[in-house]
């Protein structure tokens, strides 16, 4: 056993909790003489009737961090896959009102997406244009998948064995089934959806017979005549609960993950998987994002935020961060979460190589990175940026660069691509973000007087000084000045200089901007509120 791996049997970042329960899993069947046949399956879903979202990147990139945390603890022991499967079988059920011409949809209600014609004409299909979408966006993070379509599995003959084990459980599946249901659909309710023959659509309609020993269903179609089908080959699919379990049983699936919204119906899907024969998977269930306003973010609402509207601000790696940081916790998704979630994927970047190799597995960038994270670091903070923008503004990166490099000379947009990447992010997330809710303040006679002392002594300085130094300076001078609370006045060199109440610290904003620059920010301030009070 490796080192690595040594250290994974303990680790406690929730990945390694995850890969450990799946071995566990896989040690079990082993030992009731069913052991893992093929290579150990991570799982993930896509309703293709909806673009790719933040929360299909953020189930495929922590699936990922499991599967790169089993084999580290495996050792190379067991071939892994993850197989992403889109559910392009399923009945349009209304008309996307963002496609070309969504009138020319609306005969095809109720088919399957993948003989839906796609809208964008550039696919067979409405669901091999998504699955391309899914595909592309997929490819875009560098994500290793295999990607299935359900039309696919279904017709190809994958799921035949399942779908006719189904059909000789037919009862204990209904027995699982109707309990959960409302009267008027127990009526009707059957877990095979048959394709009509005559029209192409998906059929929500009881079964008249079942034969198992044929492999057929016999119901009503929608001209009112009787008509017996084989449950393969395409014919028929399974309603969405009873299609999550068999679908484990058909691919062998060994670790799926899903939200909150899923829970309750975990057990359902469980049972069916155990009915048809097998073992269901190690499951993992991750909190819902909140908006701005607490509320739970939804796609048809669109309360939230993509993921092209925070990539547009930061980097790939700060939103993994974010999916990797409390999955099980209800947490905030909203344009003011993204500064901090970069400075925060910055500092645990420039950690990792000073860490012991136990603290290194531990380290978020370590699972972002799937093992292997970058080198180089970062002299200079997002929320150091941001109020750089401010100070100077700065419209360009080139203008940014001109203080940084007097900052540290070491650094330049080619030797430091990242803070050469997060420059450009800045001026675009103050010129959204910070700008427009800037509010600037005069200050009282005691804040000014503190605030002309400081721009005097920053005068009288030579350029050089440390970002601790000038930080002890500040300090210095709000003691002097007898603030009870130091942090009021450092916010109030915030609101007054910067037009916000919270920003890094202090002595770092001046070493960046340059102790002279602060100095003249200062006396400019001052004099701006003289005038305005004057006038």
């Amino acid at each position: 056993m490796s080192a690595l791996a040594e250290l994974a049997e303990t680790a406690k970042a929730w990945p390694f909790e995850q890969a450990r329960a799946l071995l566990k899993r896989l040690e079990n069947m082993e030992r009731a003489g069913k052991p893992k046949e093929g290579p150990v399956t991570f799982e993930t879903g896509y309703g293709p009737s909806g673009l790719p979202h933040i929360g299909t990147f953020g189930e495929v990139v922590r699936t990922t961090m499991v599967r790169t945390a089993f084999e580290t603890l495996t050792g190379g022991k067991y071939e892994t896959r993850m197989i992403c499967v889109s559910d392009d079988m399923d009945g349009m059920r209304k008309v996307p009102p963002t496609v070309p011409n969504p009138k020319d949809l609306e005969p095809y209600m109720q088919m399957p997406l993948t003989t839906v014609p796609d809208p964008f004409g550039t696919h067979e299909s409405y669901g091999a244009h998504m699955g391309a979408r899914l595909c592309a966006f997929l490819d875009s993070f560098g994500f290793e998948y295999e990607f299935k379509s359900a039309t696919e599995l279904y017709k190809s003959g994958a799921f035949d064995e399942a779908l006719l084990r189904a059909l000789e459980k037919f009862d204990e599946i209904m027995a699982v089934m109707l309990p959960t249901l409302g009267a008027e659909r127990q009526a009707t309710y059957s877990p095979f959806l048959p394709i009509s023959p005559t029209t192409g659509r998906v059929l929500y309609v009881p079964m008249k017979e079942t034969n198992a020993k044929d492999g057929t269903i016999t119901f009503e179609d929608e001209d009112g005549t009787d008509v017996t089908i084989p449950v393969t080959g395409g014919n028929t699919k399974l309603q969405w609960k009873p299609d999550f379990g068999m679908r484990w049983a058909a691919l062998g699936v060994d670790f799926e993950m899903f939200g909150k919204d899923h829970q309750d119906n975990a057990p359902i899907y469980s049972k069916i998987c155990k009915i048809l024969g097998s073992q269901p998977p190690q499951q993992y269930v991750y909190e819902l994002f909140l908006d701005d306003k607490g509320e739970k973010i939804s796609k048809t609402k669109g309360n939230g935020i993509s993921v092209e509207d925070w990539l547009a601000y930061a980097p790939q790696e700060s939103l993994s961060l974010f999916q990797f940081q409390k999955p099980r916790a209800a947490k905030k998704l909203y344009f003011d979460v993204i500064p901090k979630a970069v400075d925060e994927y910055l500092t645990f970047l420039s950690k990792y190589p000073e860490e012991e190799p136990a603290r290194q597995i531990e380290n978020p960038v370590w699972h972002i990175h799937s093992g292997n994270p970058p080198e180089g670091d970062t002299p200079v903070s997002f929320a150091l940026l941001l109020n750089l923008v401010s100070a100077a503004n700065a419209e360009t990166k080139d203008q940014l660069w001109g203080f940084i490099s007097r900052y540290a000379p070491e650094a330049s947009p080619e030797s430091h691509p990242l803070l050469d990447q997060l420059a450009g992010y800045a001026i675009r997330y103050y010129e959204d973000f910070v700008k427009p809710t800037k509010v600037y303040r005069a200050p009282d006679e005691k804040e000014r007087a503190a605030m002309e002392e400081l721009a005097d002594r920053l005068s009288a300085m030579e350029e050089g000084a440390s970002a601790e130094d000038l930080q002890t300076l500040t300090f210095e001078i709000g003691k002097a000045h007898e603030f009870e609370n130091l942090r009021e006045w450092f916010k109030a060199l915030y609101e007054v200089l910067l037009g916000q109440s919270q920003g890094p610290r202090f002595g770092g904003f001046a070493a960046l901007y340059g102790i002279h620059e602060t100095a003249r920010l200062i006396k400019s301030a001052l004099a701006r509120d003289t005038e305005s009070s004057e006038g």
